[in-house]
């Protein structure tokens, strides 16, 4: 009876596994018999005792013609209806499905649903085996979630989950910090000198709160927790603070029980060079620090860099820092070298006291070698410690020193001060360098009138810097502030952006010209730029860097111009 099936209904649309099927079962017709439903050719396998598994597919239909089953097993069906039913045409909408029958009815009702890129191979569709099953049924062809299942990953789809790759909104220069931080790293690891990669860990909640994951338990025996999450204020909560070295692959971690602030970060520094650090690079004398933007180690916080200036003076240490660009913290090393292996430490333990989270932390290990040290750190650390203005400016001015890419994000935080500035004129008295040291600059950067140009950018320059101020005091301008002069006067500012940009000056050799900060003048020329640019003052394409008082000189001689106190006055004939 197949093959007079097969013969009668050749010109209908099987797919390759049932033609497969029918084919080999042609020279033993009594292994099964096929059985057409309305627009569906599907088979039906009667098994055998002893007859492998493997020997047909096994397909479940529903609906199908109604015949007549024969003692031997067959079904006996009537040829007008037989070819009456399969000459039906595919219902509405079908006609380009691949595939007969039930695959014509499905393909449809799951694309309504599709998701994915419509290019690739892979979709997925967000309704579940059985409400396709549903769809199907309402359709008029009712069939098992298993075979919705198998025609599903017939047509292409899977079952997946949401995938975290997408990222917010990304600084410009973001690839360029990462290939600025992966070149201190190598830096300071071919000179021995330690690299660590800090972060605080999530707050967890101590007592019988549910953790992700699951454990090898007798049956029967889960361990019992809470059905709900909710913050309870009596056990408390824990702040691990991860401290990563690279190098050594090894993982120290203060648990602490007090605030997340940038004193208890500096703290685990701290604690770590006094336990490990110090024993394990004992000629060091500087220390790379890498971590995010934002959080206890941010980049704005004035209590980190006010701590990090006390944690160098102790050691003697020179601490180098290097800030992931913001939204960036999941390429921190830590993130994926301690946390992701602390985490699965901790999975399927309810964290019931401080010595559960500490001895999870602990017996932390990995096939790589990695080791982990935990300590309890018990101290108090309050929050909404404010460091001064006047404390600032003594670590700008003298333990800050902030490098050329981006000095908010990457600076050195020196053991010993640099020698204090003069002190500042009186207001009114000769403050600044001197104007003829600023024309002679300006006319060997090609601006022919420094008045002129001082002129055009001056309302830009003046509403951006009371803007930012503003920003900064969360409020107006309150009074006009009297008696205290700039440390590096407008014109001195436009004058050193000019040079910048034209002779390729580096903001230590400006430092050293106009007798100011390296990173005050690097801070003032970042912000100047923008509005040169507009002047038509940019950078030449090609241009040298000028980093000595020889090569200003050489460009002074070649131009014939005097700069006062550097080159001597110009010879006439």
């Amino acid at each position: 009876m197949t093959r007079s099936i097969i013969d009668r209904v050749g010109q209908a649309r099987l797919n390759s596994g049932v033609r497969a099927w029918a084919r080999a079962s042609r020279s033993r017709p009594s292994c099964g018999w096929m059985v057409i439903g309305r627009t569906s050719l599907a088979v039906v396998h009667r098994w055998r005792s002893g007859q492998p598994a493997h020997a047909a597919p096994k397909v479940t239909v529903r609906t199908g013609l109604t015949g007549r089953v024969t003692p031997a097993g067959q079904v006996t069906v009537p040829w007008s209806s037989l070819m009456a039913k399969s000459s039906r045409v595919n219902p509405p909408g079908t006609a380009g499905c691949s595939g007969f029958g039930l695959m014509t009815v499905s393909c449809p009702v799951s694309r309504q649903a599709a998701r994915g890129d419509p290019v690739v191979a892979v979709t997925w569709t967000t309704l579940s085996l059985r409400e396709l099953e549903r769809e199907m049924a309402a359709a008029g062809y009712p069939c098992g979630k298993d075979a919705v299942a198998r025609m599903l990953r017939e047509d292409g789809y899977s079952l997946q989950g949401m995938s975290r790759t997408l990222e917010g909104r990304q600084h410009p220069d973001r690839d360029a910090q990462f290939g600025h931080i992966n070149a201190m790293i190598a830096a300071f690891t071919a000179a021995g000198d330690p690299v660590v990669s800090v972060d605080a860990k999530k707050k967890e909640q101590l007592g019988p709160f549910h953790r992700d994951g699951r454990s090898w338990r007798r049956k029967g025996d889960p361990v019992k927790v809470r059905d709900h999450d909710f913050p309870d204020e009596e056990l408390g909560k824990i702040t691990p603070y991860g401290i990563y070295d690279i190098a050594a692959n090894r993982g120290f971690v203060p648990v602490g029980t007090s605030c997340d602030t940038a004193a208890f970060a500096v703290n685990a520094l701290r604690l770590w060079w006094q336990a490990e650090g110090a024993a394990r690079y004992p000629d060091a004398r500087r220390l790379l620090v890498t971590c995010d933007a934002g959080g206890s180690n941010s980049y704005t916080s004035r209590l980190w860099k006010d701590q990090l200036a006390v944690l160098a003076e102790e050691t003697g240490l020179e601490i180098w820092v290097c800030h992931f660009p913001p939204g960036t913290s999941k390429w921190n090393k830590i993130e994926h070298r301690l946390f992701c292996h602390i985490t699965r430490t901790w999975r399927a333990r309810p964290l019931m006291s401080i010595q559960d989270a500490v001895a999870g932390i602990a017996a932390t290990t990995t096939y790589a070698g990695l080791k982990v040290t935990a300590v309890l750190d018990e101290s108090e650390y309050p929050g909404g410690i404010k460091i001064s203005d006047q404390r600032m400016k003594y670590l700008q001015e003298r333990v800050l020193d902030r490098q050329e890419m981006h000095g908010e994000w990457n600076y050195a935080v020196l053991p010993a001060p640099r020698p204090g500035p003069e002190p500042e004129p009186e207001p009114g008295t000769g403050r600044g360098p001197d104007p003829a040291l600023l024309q002679a600059l300006a006319a060997l950067a090609g601006v022919s009138c420094l008045e002129t140009l001082l002129a055009e950018v001056s309302v830009a320059w003046h509403a951006d810097r009371e803007h930012r101020l503003t920003l900064a005091r969360g409020r107006g301008r309150v009074r006009n502030g009297g008696g205290t002069p700039w440390r590096l006067p407008f014109e001195a500012i436009i004058t050193a952006t000019a040079c910048h940009l034209r002779l390729g000056m580096t903001f230590t050799l400006l430092a050293a010209v106009l007798g100011a900060d390296r990173s005050l003048i690097g801070e003032a020329v970042r912000r100047a730029i923008p509005l040169l640019e507009q002047h038509g003052i940019t950078r030449e394409p090609g241009s040298h860097r000028t980093t000595t008082l020889d090569e200003l000189r050489g460009h002074a001689t070649a131009r014939n111009i005097a700069i006062p106190g550097i080159t001597p006055a110009p010879t006439t004939t």
